[in-house]
């Protein structure tokens, strides 16, 4: 148990509405958005960089562990406490008092706390967004500090690209400030600082303001969902689609049909848009955009689409077996839809991993063999981002089934996944949720020895006090 004396502390630098301990209702924070469900010391609610290096100060100096906690939208416990009661947790959620647009720039200089949808909402007068498109509602901090990526990174690139610089608070005994809150799109002085503290899990430095690159609102969209003839066919049907649309094709989302079953269980009011309400075996969500108005002449984008898939269609490879255009929030609400649908249809052991492109569908066809050979009678329910390779792995298993209540039988399904993953394709066991406890053993499994003592050794010089869930 933390002591009165760190209370009384803590409270002092942050005031009665700063801090959360003892009989205060702490569960929101101390509860994750899937699985996690840890304790917590207290729950410190700093609202300026200050006040977040006041706290780390203290906590660093008299030994008491931080988790760095966001949106708590994350899925694999790195922002949750664990069972000790040991763990502080400092919440971003206060941290929302800056938003200041360059517009010239094209930039954003705004607090770690602020939402994306909130940040979104404020860009949008000025025909402006930040181009990480996600299902969840993630604050700006832990973006940053798991560096996603989202549905149209195909276009836009992840959080890392558009990120021109960041204020972290060190976890040192002064809680030292480190201001890289520059935004220069070109500074080739010496070694890019911010890049040490995106996507490394809030374990090196606490986010507290950042500046955003923003992007025009697109302002033409068309969207398809595309049937390959083939599952083997989808790498060859992505080349045709970029060779026909160029930067104009802004996300190439695959989707399995059971994926898309549990979305439409799961929400009744979405229209199954297939023919005769038959859910193909494997569907693409192909969209492109464009950012001016329509000019005077101009082939609108549903006409361009249709062209190109009709195109494809004609030709000699056979990519396409069906492909329906329709309304992109029709086809966007399907595959926001995903995540929930997969998670109500049993009990879900999910994966984020990432593979170069041309192996994607190699990697779901092997595992679509072999997985049933180890494990019988689980539903995998992949979708993902097929145009830069990532992939979200979900399987389903019958809430009754008796595995469950073996201790033994999720690390196993989970150890041959990551080794597949990992050893036979080549891939990352992290596409872009970061590290956390939930796959800490895994980093420290395939992370190469030389990675880990640089990243120790980072850690230990610059940020050496027990800040965040991730050991580096």
């Amino acid at each position: 148990m933390i002591s009165e004396d760190h209370i009384g502390a803590l409270r002092k630098i942050l005031g009665p509405k700063g801090l959360l301990s003892g009989c205060d209702d702490m569960s929101a924070y101390e509860t994750g958005a899937r699985y996690d469900q840890g304790r917590a010391a207290f729950v410190a609610r700093p609202a300026t960089t200050q006040e977040v290096s006041a706290v780390v100060s203290h906590c660093v100096r008299h030994g008491l562990p931080l988790i760095a906690q966001s949106g708590n939208t994350g899925l694999v416990s790195g922002s949750t406490p664990d069972g000790s009661g040991t763990q502080g947790i400092l919440s971003l959620d206060r941290l929302t008092g800056i938003c200041e647009l360059d517009r010239v720039n094209r930039t954003v200089h705004a607090g770690a706390g602020l939402r994306l949808s909130d940040l979104n909402g404020r860009l949008e007068d000025e025909g402006l967004f930040f181009p990480i498109d996600l299902g969840a509602d993630p604050r700006l901090g832990g973006m940053i500090a798991t560096n996603t990526g989202g549905s149209r990174f195909l276009r836009y690139g992840d959080v890392r690209r558009n990120t021109l610089g960041l204020k972290v608070v060190l976890a040192d005994e002064q809680g030292t400030v480190l201001d890289l809150c520059s935004g220069l799109r070109k500074n080739n002085t010496g070694i890019d600082w911010k890049q040490l503290f995106i996507g490394t899990s809030g374990s090196f430095g606490v986010i507290t303001e950042c500046v955003l690159n923003v992007e025009p609102l697109p302002r033409q969209s068309a969207t398809a969902l595309l049937v390959p003839s083939s599952p083997a066919h989808v790498p060859a049907l992505l080349l045709a689609m970029e060779d026909a649309l160029g930067s104009s094709l802004s996300a190439f989302e695959g989707m399995s049909g059971h994926a898309v079953a549990a979305a439409l269980d799961h929400v009744p009011s979405l229209r199954n848009p297939f023919q005769a309400g038959v859910i193909p075996g494997f569907v693409i969500l192909a969209e492109i955009s464009r950012t001016n108005a329509p000019r005077e002449g101009e082939q609108g984008l549903q006409s361009v689409l249709e062209d190109v898939l009709g195109l494809i269609w004609e030709g000699e490879d056979g990519l396409l077996e069906d492909a329906f255009v329709g309304p992109t929030h029709e086809m966007w609400a399907l595959r926001h839809a995903l995540s929930e649908g997969v998670r109500h249809a049993g009990r879900l052991i999910a994966f984020d991993l990432s593979f170069r492109r041309g192996d994607v569908m190699r990697f779901l066809a092997y595992m679509k063999q072999e997985l049933p050979q180890h494990f019988a009678g689980i539903t995998i329910c992949d979708f993902g981002h097929i145009g830069d390779g990532g992939v979200h792995f979900n399987l389903v298993v019958a809430k009754d089934d008796p595995r469950l209540a073996d201790p033994a039988f999720e690390p196993a399904l989970r150890e041959f996944v990551f080794r597949v993953a990992v050893e036979e394709f080549d891939g990352s066991f992290s596409a872009e949720h970061a590290v956390g406890r939930k796959n800490q053993a895994v980093y420290d499994r395939y992370t190469p020895a030389g990675v880990r003592r640089l990243a120790a050794a980072l850690k230990s010089n610059i940020s050496p006090g027990p800040l965040g869930a991730a050991t580096f």
